[in-house]
């Protein structure tokens, strides 16, 4: 109910101020003094005493109510009752208990200390043989008082319960971007760890024209410090074939830091034959000698929506993982297949492979986080965990099955039309499954 700090506070001030006793009465009064510290008592067991369920908290909390209540009118009855300042003080009490004692989440607590208030007016007035009007005016101030402590209150639980709506949303504002953020140094991780299990390709790739590119460069300087004439045409053929090479080394280290970059995105209509595309130019160069690949997505497929750069991320995992199959069991003819298909409401994805397939007791597990049956080179086992996420971020899923004729097949669904607006994307939700 209060902190140690206003607890002791309270009590300091409810018997540092019985000076007052003395001064106004001009003697020692003991029933003043045992009133005082009755409620501080009271006070001192409220803070202490343990919650339980919410009726035996509310019968607590009214049982201090009409204490406190009963305890105040008292002392205005020891001090001379009607008339006395300490009476006015009773009038009070309904805002004390609503605002001074943070009551206001119970309203029957502040109804109940008017009702006290009234009653115990309405023996004092009696008591010191007032007229009835008297009474009826003490009656429709306790009223007053009590609707305006009501009204206070409410007012005041209202704001609080504003500002701490307001405190929720920026809590949850910030835990989202919070999460946005890790899950995109996530992605981005995967995204650098793919790179490198690309590496082996792209460095072959690289160095076949690095090697015609040096070889034609020298060429071309013994022909220039020959004594015999040039042949410029010559030179100039070796020099354009030269540029070809170099513009191809360019094309692929482009191609890579465009991959691993880290960009922020949002989501946008892209097709999925472009997508199927820029997953190729990278994961071919792992796949070219490791499989033969047939690729069959139609340019007509419905548009998709979703950040194009992280379909492409998904594809290449894919594509990898297929590649990796492969490779692993030395099967000669190996086969990539990736296929586009209209669904009802959907558009299909289908990366196949002609592989050993993925085994009974694999499949279930196939999606959980840091599962892999590659080696420690081969990844931490997120690529396909962070893909089946990445695809459901757009109202998309990533299934895994094998083949009736042997291999694994994975499917990709996203959703098209009405159902691939805006409105389908979603933040991520982390997943253990």
């Amino acid at each position: 109910m209060w902190t140690p700090r206003s607890l002791w506070g309270l009590v300091a001030l409810l018997l540092g101020t019985g000076w007052a006793d003395v001064f106004y009465l001009g003697r020692f009064s003991a029933w003043a003094l045992g009133l005082r510290l009755a409620w501080a008592a009271l006070l001192v067991v409220m803070r202490f005493l343990p919650d339980g369920s919410p009726a035996w908290n509310r019968a607590t909390l009214y049982f201090f109510v009409l204490g406190s209540t009963s305890c105040m009118v008292g002392l205005a009855g020891v001090m001379g009752g009607v008339g006395t300042p300490y009476f006015v003080l009773v009038a009070t009490m309904p805002l004390s208990v609503g605002l001074g004692l943070s009551l206001w989440r119970d309203r029957g607590a502040i109804f109940l200390c008017g009702a006290a208030c009234f009653a115990g007016s309405l023996l004092l007035v009696r008591h010191a043989q007032r007229p009835w009007v008297e009474s009826a005016f003490w009656l429709m101030l306790m009223v007053c008082t009590t609707l305006v402590a009501d009204f206070l209150c409410s007012r005041v639980s209202h704001a609080l319960n504003v500002e701490q709506g307001i405190r929720s949303e920026r809590a949850r504002r910030e835990a989202l971007e919070a999460l946005t953020l890790s899950e995109h140094r996530r992605a981005q991780a995967e995204k650098l760890a793919l790179v490198g299990q690309l590496s082996a390709g792209v460095a072959h790739e690289i160095n076949n024209p690095l090697a015609y590119v040096g070889s034609n460069v020298d060429h071309v300087r013994e022909e220039l410090l020959a004594p015999h004439e040039v042949d410029r045409e010559a030179l100039a053929d070796v020099l354009a074939e030269t540029r070809l090479g170099v513009r191809h080394i360019q094309q692929i280290v482009a191609d890579l830091k465009g991959f691993a970059r880290m960009e922020a995105q949002e989501p946008a209509d892209c097709s999925l034959a472009e997508v199927v595309a820029d997953a190729m130019k990278l994961a071919s160069l792992r796949l070219k000698h490791v499989a033969w690949l047939h690729i069959d997505v139609p340019v007509e497929l419905p548009r998709i929506f979703a950040v194009r750069q992280r379909l492409v991320q998904v594809v290449i995992n894919l594509l990898v993982n297929a590649g990796d199959a492969l490779e692993t069991h030395r099967a000669g003819g190996g086969e990539v297949r990736v296929t586009g298909r209209l669904g009802e409401a959907h558009v299909a994805l289908l990366v196949e492979d002609n592989g050993p397939g993925i085994p009974p007791e694999v499949l279930p597990r196939l999606f959980e986080p840091f599962f892999t049956t590659k080696g420690p080179d081969k990844g931490m086992g997120l690529g396909l965990n962070l893909s089946r996420e990445l695809v459901a971020q757009f109202g998309g899923r990533l299934t895994a099955t094998n083949r009736p004729e042997g291999g694994a097949r994975l499917c990709l669904e996203m959703p098209v039309g009405d159902t691939a607006g805006a409105a389908s994307f979603q933040r991520p939700t982390p997943s253990l499954e």
